[in-house]
């Protein structure tokens, strides 16, 4: 039984990240991140059982760090709130630049993104939710400004242009009740 430490594993996860920065997707392998930890490449084999594998880890570790984050303070008022969540994702997106406007990346991952974008969507919607009132409409209002959101944050959208359309939909479902 190979002996698993964690300092090596957030090792690993950290060349990783550095590389797909420096070098980009194609030129990251396992090969590459074992030299850069000094180990063998069977022993990154202990830890990931693929090079997509230890990005998906890295990227699903920042991703929950960046949800806790968000749902840590709860709900100010709406804007308040919806400013905390673009920023939350604002920094993953540019966290993460590297591997997402990465040509070689995205043939790879093409196929699980409609997925990966809908389980995004629906976390970030369950944050939303409070913003959106109790009324039947609710849930669907706060599907759509979380799509709204993750969309337009990683174009690049600012803030202040999403909120001005979100706030109609926050605006008028209070009006409705």
């Amino acid at each position: 039984m190979p002996k698993i430490l964690d300092s090596m594993r957030e090792q690993l996860l950290t060349a990783a990240r550095r590389q797909i920065e420096t070098c980009g997707y194609a030129r990251t392998t396992i090969r590459s991140v074992a030299a850069e930890c000094g180990i063998a490449v069977g022993t990154v084999y202990n830890y990931f059982p693929s090079k997509d594998m230890l990005i998906a880890t890295f990227l699903s570790e920042d991703w929950l760090a960046c949800i806790e984050a968000i749902a840590a303070h709860g709900s100010d008022d709406a804007k308040t709130h919806l400013r905390r969540i673009y920023d939350a994702l604002r920094g993953f997106s540019q966290r993460h630049n590297a591997l997402f406007s990465d040509a070689d990346a995205e043939k790879t991952y093409q196929r699980a993104f409609g997925t990966r974008h809908r389980q995004l969507r629906d976390q970030l919607a369950r944050l939303i939710l409070p913003v959106c009132g109790g009324d039947p409409d609710g849930a669907f209002r706060s599907e759509f400004i979380a799509e709204s959101l993750l969309t337009w944050t990683m174009e690049g959208k600012p803030f202040e242009d999403i909120y001005a359309i979100v706030k109609r939909l926050i605006k008028e479902e209070r009006e409705e009740l």
